[in-house]
Order: C-alpha cells, then structure tokens, then sequence
C-alpha cells in the first residue's frame, strides 16, 4: 500500500574553505606549467565565483568521497538518530573506487549498525535516482524511513597530473601545445561536497516536504554519449571503453579525464531538458502556474539564461523570479547540486504550508532528467 512521503531534514557539506577563481590552478595545478587559456573564459560564461574542494595547495587530496557524504550524514542526524535509519541510498559520479560499492563505504563512514543500501551510479542524476531510491522504500513500506545522500568528488580527476602525458605527448608534435578544450573547459567548473536528506512516512515537527512525485527521464535511446570518463570516442562517435587501451593510451589520451561534446551539448540538452518538464506535468496533471519555487540544476549561468528562454518559447508559465540558484557561491557539485540549493533554500526562504517547489535537474552523460514537485507542510 502507497504511503505518503516526506523529506523531514536536509543537510550539506563543504570541504575546506571557499576558493576563489584566481586560486583555482593554485589546486588543481598547471597544465604543462602554463596557465590555461580558456579559464576566464569560461569563468565568464558560467558565472561561479566560489567553490569547494577537497584539495589542498599542495594537490593532495584532504577528504574522501565517502567521507564527505559521511559527514553531512552527521551533520543531519544526532547519534541517536543515526541508530534509528533502515536504508541508505547514496549517488555519486565520482566514487573512491570501483569496488567496494560507494553505499558500502558510506555505511562505513556513518554507521554502527546493518542497514539496506543502494549505490547509484551516472552522473547529475544519481542524486535523484538516489532520492527515489529511497521514496519508493518508504512509500511501498519497505521501511519506515531512508536516508538518500549525494557527494562528489570531481577535483581528483582535474588535477594537471591526469593530463600531464597527454600534453608531453601533444608538445612532442607541436610548438604549441594545448588541450582540447572540451577536456579543459570542465576544470573550472566543478566543485566537490555532500548533501544529504531524511525521507519519513510522516512529516516532522516544523517543516516538512511532501514528495508529491519524482519523474526519472532518460533519452539514450536517441542520443549518443555526451560526458564521459573511462573511456573515449572512435571516429564514428562511439564510446569506447577504458578495457579497450593499451596501459600507455590511457596515459597518452586521458582516458580518466571528464570530458563533454560540447557541440552535442548546446545543441540539445536544453530542448531535452523542457521535454522532460512539459512530460511529468502532464504525466501528473500538474500546473506550473501553482509553483512556488523553482530549483533548476545548472552547470553554468550561461544554460540559466539558455534554460529560460526555451521554457518561455513553449508557454511554460515558469518565469525566473520564482527561481533558486547557489551555483555562484558554491560552483556546480554535480549530483549533490539540487540537495545543496533545497537546504538553502529551506534555510533561508520564507516557506508557508502547501507551497510547491520544484526541482529540475539535467544529465548530459547521454541525456537524462529528473523532474521533483515537493509541498511545504508545516505541523
């Protein structure tokens, strides 16, 4: 039997303090020992001023994916509370390892005790796959409550050091070297964290949020791969995997680099993206005109205006000053985005009892989006 759901607390976390864009190759390190030639403009284009990462000058790495999910966990409940949870999801697309899986070392990380849990894996998406994940444990009446964490950990793989033999082996040929951009715009767009939230049968003290309804959406079934990591695309566009290369082409090639097709990208993640909104309202018969609140995941201030503009073409009565945004104050987390800006967004907006937030997110990995509608109740 269907039970209401709720999520009855939410938290982030951050890594270090805040880095500022002209300390970001203090981090991340010089490509060739030259700093790049596409950073300010890409700076300019997505609008980040901050970022978090879990990195030190010295390009060490300070705090681990699992960590750092483990963390927000404990940031979100009292030890007491901790004891009480039956399931844990967790999402990332940027996990320590391959195996053990990253649910398993988040249990680790935040837990004394057996529990059920989940690991998602994809790239944007997972946080929400993680979310409905939990939502249809406790909606079924698998469990009484679940607790679904995102986090990530994207700084490791844009160190200069993953680069480093693509770009001796590129100078061997050329008097000037340089990476393509679509491996080196990424660098400075990432940030790494954790968020977090508990999913209940019944609404909390104060204020709670009804998942009224998530709408998963994937189209791979017509898209080919956009983002990428592990792996590289032959001359037809193919993916081709990491099992596939030599030792010295992993190196040669960056194969553990994150890279994205950005010609693929602008020419579709945005139609894509209000395809899927137009879909799960009307899947649900739901009115945009009704919502309060809008949290769009974006991965640059650029898609904000791109986004807009496309929901605007189509009549969607969804303008941008009911919209909510961090991604300026603490850069584009990925998976954990959507969390990160609904808790600050619940900590500092004024939320009355049947007010309607929805939350947007994207997935360019090969084009998936999820869709969320939440109401504020208040007990």
């Amino acid at each position: 039997m269907e039970r209401e759901v709720f999520i009855t607390k939410i938290a982030s976390y951050f890594p270090n303090n805040p880095v500022e864009n002209d300390e970001m190759e203090d981090f991340l390190g010089l490509i060739g020992g030259k700093p790049s030639r596409v950073k300010n403009i890409i700076l300019r284009q997505n609008g980040i001023k901050r970022r978090y990462y879990a990195l030190n000058k010295k390009h060490e790495i300070t705090h681990t994916n699992a960590e750092m999910a483990g963390l927000a966990i404990k940031k979100m409940l009292t030890r007491e509370e901790l004891r009480t949870i039956e399931v844990l999801s967790c999402g990332t697309s940027s996990p320590d390892q391959y195996l053990p899986s990253h649910a398993s070392m988040v249990h680790g990380e935040a837990f004394e005790h057996p529990l059920e849990i989940f690991s998602l894996a994809g790239v944007c998406m997972t946080g929400i796959a993680a979310l409905k994940t939990s939502y249809m444990s406790v909606m079924s009446g698998n469990s009484q409550n679940a607790v679904c964490s995102a986090s990530e950990l994207s700084s490791a793989a844009l160190l200069s050091k993953s680069y480093e033999k693509e770009y001796e082996d590129i100078a061997n040929v050329s008097a000037n070297p340089i990476i393509a951009f679509e491996k080196d715009f990424l660098r400075f767009m990432l940030s790494d964290g954790a968020a977090c939230c508990l999913l209940e049968g019944k609404p909390c003290g104060g204020l709670s949020l009804q998942i009224d309804w998530i709408e998963c959406i994937s189209y791979a079934d017509r898209m080919p791969v956009c983002m990428y990591m592990g792996g590289d695309l032959d001359a037809e566009g193919n993916l081709v995997s990491w099992k596939k290369f030599s030792t010295d082409e992993i190196q040669k090639k960056s194969i553990w680099a994150l890279k994205q097709n950005v010609k693929i990208l602008n020419g579709n993640v945005m139609r894509l993206f209000v395809d899927a909104i137009e879909y799960a309202f009307g899947k649900h018969d739901a009115s945009p005109s009704d919502i309060k609140y809008v949290i769009p995941h974006i991965s640059s201030m650029y898609f904000y205006h791109v986004l807009a503009k496309e929901i605007e073409s189509r009549g969607i009565d969804l303008p941008t000053d009911k919209w909510f945004t961090n991604l300026t104050t603490v850069g584009n987390i990925g998976s954990v985005a959507i969390f990160a800006a609904l808790d600050e967004l619940v900590r500092t907006k004024e939320l009355n009892e049947g007010d309607k937030v929805l939350l947007l997110v994207p997935e360019s990995g090969r084009f998936s989006y999820g869709v969320v509608l939440l109401t504020v109740r208040r007990s």
